[in-house]
């Protein structure tokens, strides 16, 4: 399992960062998590706790600890795979539509337009054209919560 984990997010390359960065990433999704509400949401903030836990592995600090349950753990990287896939693809196919020699690296939620501008700055892109392009990506796209 840790070599699947550890080539998805390879393939991912999202950037490493130091400690301090990936244990305050943990606990802010952490909190997230407790506050959820329904199954759904719940399910879908734990795969972020997993998430930004295996990321810090990842990056090279393996002695971070999970804060939550071995079952915990295997429950959120069944939403985590397709959830955060699914993001990556979404960009990989907006990149391509504005310039094919583009290969963007994101895994932000793009319902949150805000976000948008803030990715289409960091690959120099027309942010205006980057979330029209993404709106309409989006109406034919199949995103996990």
């Amino acid at each position: 399992m840790k070599k699947l984990i550890e080539s998805w997010h390879s393939l991912l390359n999202m950037p490493k960062h130091d400690l301090a960065w990936h244990t305050q990433d943990i606990a802010d999704e952490l909190e997230e998590f407790k506050e959820s509400k329904g199954l759904i949401h719940k399910w879908s903030e734990l795969s972020d706790v997993v998430y930004t836990y295996t990321r810090a592995r990842w990056s090279g600090y393996e002695t971070i600890k999970y804060p939550l349950g071995k079952i915990s753990f295997f429950m959120g990287l069944l939403y985590m795979f397709p959830k955060y896939s699914l993001r990556w693809r979404f960009y990989r196919v907006l990149g391509k539509k504005i310039d094919n020699n583009i290969k963007i690296t994101e895994v932000r939620n793009p319902k949150k337009i805000e976000k948008l501008e803030h990715i289409a700055k960091k690959y120099n892109l027309d942010p205006i054209k980057f979330k029209n392009e993404a709106k309409k990506l989006m109406k034919r796209w199949i995103f996990f919560k």
